[in-house]
């Protein structure tokens, strides 16, 4: 559906994304007129299911890394909010086209802070934990410059991401476009894919499916999860802050627990018998990740709401409703991803 020409818009890159299509919802409901930019890479259509016959919706296929489409630039003037989603987020899939990881993360991201600037819009990009590394400062607050292997198999998504922030924040420092920056956290919940690596979706789809559970290295490798409607109202509150947008802020859970603690939780639920399987840890897996949220609690009176054992519940149960309609296929076991 083509949205009215004199109308404002909200665009979200990579919205048919496991996140992105929380946020599409959640700004629809909130009354926005969106229009969703993914290419489909990553993505299942499916996640746009419920909003494909939405008045106030509207899907452009495009992939950032080209010159954007003329559905989007014909409309420059419209857009107030960009928020840009548009990257694959787990090892197996960032790694698996690396160069295009990369170009995702800068050319992309310059293709989208100039329809800001042109459009006067507001732009956030959602960065990523990742650009801690395997990090040396636990908690990490965001003025943590991070350890990060610049040459290994994760620098892709790592120092794209790194320089993606970098190119945000010149652009707001030469009053070219409003910047915002969230570095994002494990986050989890309906609608991500059953074999994109990261690890509550591992776990999960393991368990319910009666296969080997596999955990790199020991399990005591930490992570913090947050739930993804959680994750969507910390994003649209650093949209809308009133924040002169020259820091990063951290969006995750800053409860931490360990990848064994996790699969105690999900067994809870799951409640069967499980094999468990020990592979070595994947490289530059980090050790142990939580943020440090003292600056989105300051600055947006933001902090996630959602127990880990309702969020779980709900992923389980939407995940076994996916796996009895066909609609997920056995997981293929991947290494356990940090975002």
């Amino acid at each position: 559906m083509k949205l009215a020409q004199d109308q404002s818009l909200t665009l979200v890159a990579g919205g048919a994304g496991f996140i992105g299509s929380h946020l599409c919802a959640e700004l629809l409901a909130r009354g926005k007129r969106v229009v969703c930019l993914d290419n489909l890479q990553t993505a299942r259509p499916t996640n746009l299911r419920l909003l494909e016959d939405h008045p106030n919706f509207e899907f452009v296929e495009g992939d950032i890394v080209n010159a954007l489409p003329v559905d989007i630039t014909s409309r420059a003037g419209q857009f107030e909010r960009i928020y840009n989603l548009a990257c694959a987020a787990s090892p197996p899939q960032y790694q698996a086209d690396p160069e295009h990881t990369m170009l995702t993360c800068v050319v992309g991201t310059d293709h989208l802070l100039r329809l800001a600037e042109t459009s006067g819009a507001r732009f956030l990009l959602t960065s990523t934990s990742e650009v801690y590394g395997d990090p040396e400062v636990h908690p990490q607050p965001e003025n943590y410059r991070g350890w990060v292997n610049c040459t290994g198999p994760r620098a892709c998504y790592d120092e794209g991401k790194r320089a993606a922030e970098a190119m945000a924040f010149d652009f707001a420092r030469m009053g070219r476009a409003d910047v915002r920056v969230a570095r994002i956290f494990n986050t989890y919940g309906p609608h991500m894919h059953p074999d994109d690596g990261r690890v509550v979706s591992n776990l999960v789809c393991q368990a319910l499916s009666g296969r080997d559970i596999t955990i790199y290295g020991d399990g005591s490798q930490t992570r913090s999860f947050c739930y993804v409607s959680d994750m969507v109202e910390g994003l649209i509150a650093l949209m809308e802050g009133d924040l002169d947008g020259s820091e990063p802020v951290n969006l995750g859970n800053p409860e931490e627990l360990t990848v064994t603690e996790l699969l105690e939780a999900i067994l809870q639920i799951v409640d069967r018998p499980v094999t468990v399987t020990h592979l070595p840890l994947p490289t530059d897996d980090p050790r142990r990740r939580r943020p440090d949220i003292s600056r989105a609690e300051a600055q947006l009176g933001w902090r996630p709401r959602t127990p880990l054992s309702v969020g779980l519940a709900r992923t389980c149960a939407w995940f076994a409703e996916e796996i009895a309609g066909g609609d997920v296929q056995d997981p293929v076991t991947v290494p356990v991803a940090a975002e």
